[in-house]
């Protein structure tokens, strides 16, 4: 029905005043709210008001009342179309309102559920759009244009999605502004209802076959996704230990040949989410999923671990372990070893990697107290430094925790703070110890790659490190995306685009990975696909910052600055990069006095931290010696954002400049 009692309301749908008409009534079973949800918010984002049960009922009002109204005021009635809905009364009735009050009726139907002869009567004049025929982006794309035609038939232009509508070969053609954010929203509604609508709409079947779906990787038969296993302790207060016993087993597993293993990142996404073991195994393409349980007790622990192949559902291998809570390491090499026999993987002879890196309980436990509480927030890396640091006390030769420390400290300093120079000077000394205890550790050598590139602006010393990162571990996937991004920084864009494509496919649902992705395309001048890829990021990672900026700087870079100046006022976050949009987009409109306005603000503000962003607008109004004037003053800051300037769409004015090879030279981007 339009909204059974029982579902859930979006955080959006909160927002919204109930009670009110709208001329698209949407009707649904519970059991198809996401299917629901992602239609109402496609139409909503296009300006398309909708009304669906519960969000706007009334409250205290008569449910059967509120939703006879609604459907008496609409103008077009959407039916999400499954097995749920065709045996649900209340579908049913709504259905029979809709046609008896000649409602034009628009059914997505997404199953092949045989019909009832009165859903047969009730539905015989409606436009049917079908999802196993069209695929997910082809039926929802259809479905929005077929409600806008019903709406508003003499006034509805395509959006023309899937076409990049700003290269230069199609500047006749350019459409209106109101075009272009209809295309963009579009955009971002395709990636949301992916996610939304679930894997297995995703993967609809189809007998004919569907050369608009996204096409499906085979999967390995020597994949795996280790899942996050379970704190089954009686306090629940063990949850840093059982993740951090799934994160080990990653670890050895990626070191076993031939083993595909899904990153930690991806393996974690669906930690507390109702998913099922299908849908989380065809969302990360992998053939066997473990998952298991650890209950800590006083000083022993029990680990519960299981290997389910997907294909059939059936349980390969299952085993229970117990064991001294100091005698944790040896758990984690009986289960994976156990995981390798039953997967037949190969042949491995000699013994099995070792997996914690250190045989002290007590820095094991404070390295797993530290990497759970690392996150995006100041304070929580200030928490995890507390803990890696204890654990280095505890163990002085722990490689790992020396390795996590460097990369939690530089995280800190690029936050900007006074203290930044002192948190990346001991960044650097962690990054550098690790090395030394453990030449082997592959992450070690990534963070330090980090360190040169974006720190010190080493391109060449950072690519050494990135070298011998990938033969140590060549699937992993932050160093696929350091190598990527560097092979972008080069020009050199279809390696760049080939290794970050790479890095998600061992971490499908990182959002970072799709940033880095969606920057090499931008480079490229891939202009359609950059926006698809940041739209997929920010689906992943709903409380991204800047999330207007990089569609504002590809429209920009597209010539188009009343565009970009309409995208800016939605973004939220008053950041520099923001500012020099800004000031771009009014000296391409010749509006001066504003442009100028804008740049003296920044220097004002951020002239000893973001030189880069100053020499940008330099370059773009033509004043040339000012941009390399800025740019050496962003070298001496080693502003990491200068390293795109050899192929910066943006700085198309100074490239072909005669002082331009020898800054590459200086950067190490150019022989």
């Amino acid at each position: 029905m339009a909204g059974d009692e029982g579902v859930e309301k979006s955080s959006e749908a909160e927002a919204r005043p109930s009670g009110t008409s709208a001329p698209v009534f949407i009707s649904y079973a519970s059991q198809d709210a996401a299917v629901a949800n992602a239609v109402v918010e496609n139409l909503e984002r296009r300006g398309i008001k909708c009304w669906i049960a519960p969000r706007d009922v009334t409250p205290g009002s008569q449910y059967a009342d509120e939703i006879v109204g609604a459907i008496n005021d609409t103008k077009v009635f959407v039916l999400v179309l499954s097995e749920h809905a065709v045996t649900s009364p209340h579908v049913g009735r709504e259905i029979e309102r809709a046609a008896s009050k000649r409602r034009r009726i628009i059914v997505l139907r997404t199953d092949a559920a045989p019909l009832t002869r009165s859903f047969e009567y009730f539905l015989s004049e409606s436009q049917w759009i079908d999802v196993a025929a069209l695929g997910v982006p082809g039926a929802l794309t259809k479905l929005t244009q077929a409600v806008a035609q019903r709406l508003a038939p003499s006034s509805w232009v395509s959006p023309g999605l899937g076409t990049d509508v700003r290269d230069p070969a199609d500047r006749k053609r350019r459409p209106s502004y109101l075009t272009i954010k209809r295309a963009l929203a579009a955009a971002v509604f395709l990636i949301a209802a992916a996610a939304v609508l679930g894997i297995m709409v995703r993967y609809w079947p189809s007998k004919q076959g569907d050369p608009q779906a996204p096409m499906v990787a085979a999967i390995s038969d020597k994949s795996i996704a280790v899942l996050p296993f379970v704190d089954m302790s009686e306090k629940k207060d063990q949850e840093y230990f059982s993740d951090g016993m799934s994160e080990e087993l990653i670890d050895m597993l990626t070191k076993i040949p031939d083993l595909q293993v899904t990153a930690r990142t991806s393996a974690f996404f669906f930690k507390g989410r109702p998913t099922t073991i299908t849908d989380i195994a065809r969302a990360l393409g992998v053939a066997y999923v473990l998952e298991g349980s650890v209950r800590k007790s006083g000083e022993t622990v029990r680990v519960t671990a299981q290997l389910i192949r997907v294909h059939g559902g059936y349980h390969v291998w299952s085993e229970t372990y117990d064991r001294p809570l100091n005698d944790v390491f040896k758990v984690q090499d009986d289960v994976a070893a156990a995981v390798v026999k039953a997967l037949k993987v190969s042949l491995l002879g000699g013994d099995m990697p070792r997996g914690a890196g250190t045989r002290n309980a007590e820095a094991y436990t404070l390295y797993l107290q530290g990497k759970a509480a690392k996150g995006d927030r100041r304070s929580e890396n200030e928490t995890a430094v507390l803990f890696l640091r204890k654990a280095i006390l505890a163990d002085p030769n722990y490689a790992d925790a020396w390795a996590l420390l460097a990369l939690t400290l530089s995280l800190l300093a690029d936050d900007g703070s006074s203290s930044a120079a002192q948190l990346l000077e001991e960044a650097r000394r962690a990054a550098l110890q690790a090395l030394s205890l453990d030449p082997q550790l592959a992450a070690a050598h990534a963070q330090f790659a980090g360190i040169l590139i974006w720190d010190d602006l080493d391109i060449r010393g950072g690519e050494t490190q990135i070298e011998q990162a990938r033969k140590l571990d060549p699937n992993d996937s932050y160093t696929l995306a350091i190598a990527g991004t560097v092979a972008a920084y080069r020009g050199d864009f279809n390696k760049a685009i080939e290794l970050v494509r790479q890095s998600i496919s061992s971490d499908p649902v990182n959002p970072i990975r799709y940033r880095d992705l969606a920057w090499v395309l931008y480079y490229a001048r891939k202009y359609s696909e950059a926006l698809t890829a940041y739209q997929k990021m920010l689906t992943l990672k709903t409380d991204a910052r800047a999330k207007h900026t990089f569609s504002a700087t590809i429209l920009l870079a597209q010539n188009d600055p009343v565009a970009a100046l309409a995208e800016m006022a939605r973004e939220e976050e008053a950041d520099r990069e923001r500012s020099g949009c800004v000031a771009m987009a009014y000296d391409m409109l010749g509006r001066k006095a504003e442009a100028d306005a804008e740049l003296a603000s920044l220097k004002q503000k951020h002239a000893a931290d973001s030189a880069y962003v100053i020499a940008l607008i330099y370059a773009n109004r033509g004043e040339i010696d000012h941009a390399f004037e800025w740019f050496d003053r962003a070298y001496q800051q080693h502003d990491y954002a200068l390293l795109d300037i050899k192929v910066q769409p943006l700085l198309k004015n100074v490239q072909a400049d005669p002082r331009f090879p020898a800054l590459l030279r200086k950067l190490n981007l150019q022989d």
